[in-house]
């Protein structure tokens, strides 16, 4: 068992070898570079759309990280984001366009993403919890790729499992207790 467990390791660090020789990790400047085409982008859409918003740019977990803040822009993150994330796809293939590169760029508005991280946050603490004290899985409602992102990453922190399971757009979370 251990013999086969070990094979299944080296396996894995051998994919994780050649995944990152395919994808290589881009660096901060390319980063920066990726954050300044894609603020000069939206300023140009803010322009046409004539919105007030000012642009943040970062560079977060190995990508590039923008935010439009202030006036009003809750029409701009529509419901349950589904505006923002038109928004931030248009965004990456500017990106794309302009560097040739595909883009990974995170996009928020009016701080929709960085509330909504705190919220699955939450729900995710509280939902492993429940998988401890019962000994059940723990299946979520669907969710976008972004959210069960956050979930996963929560729920390996506390050191539990987790996977998603469905189909797009119904895919969902499946919380296992240890």
């Amino acid at each position: 068992m251990a013999k086969a467990k070990a094979e299944v390791v080296e396996k894995a660090a051998e994919v994780a070898v050649e995944d990152a020789a395919v994808k290589p990790v881009k660096g901060v400047a390319k980063l920066e570079e990726e954050g300044d085409i894609a603020a000069d982008y939206l300023e140009a859409l803010l322009d046409i759309a004539d919105l007030d918003g000012d642009i943040d740019i970062d560079v977060e977990n190995d990508r590039a990280s923008l935010a439009i803040v202030g006036g009003k822009l809750n029409h701009l993150v529509g419901r349950d984001g589904e505006v923002l994330d038109a928004i931030q796809e248009l965004t990456r293939l500017a990106v794309q366009t302009a560097t040739g590169d595909r883009s990974r760029l995170m996009l928020d508005i009016d701080n929709f993403r960085a509330n909504r991280r705190k919220e699955l946050t939450k729900l995710a603490g509280e939902m492993a919890e429940e998988a401890k004290s019962t000994g059940n899985s723990i299946k979520l409602a669907p969710m976008n790729a972004f959210e069960r992102k956050i979930i996963h990453d929560t729920i390996q922190e506390l050191g539990l499992s987790s996977e998603s399971d469905g189909e797009d757009p119904n895919r969902y979370v499946v919380i296992y207790p240890a």
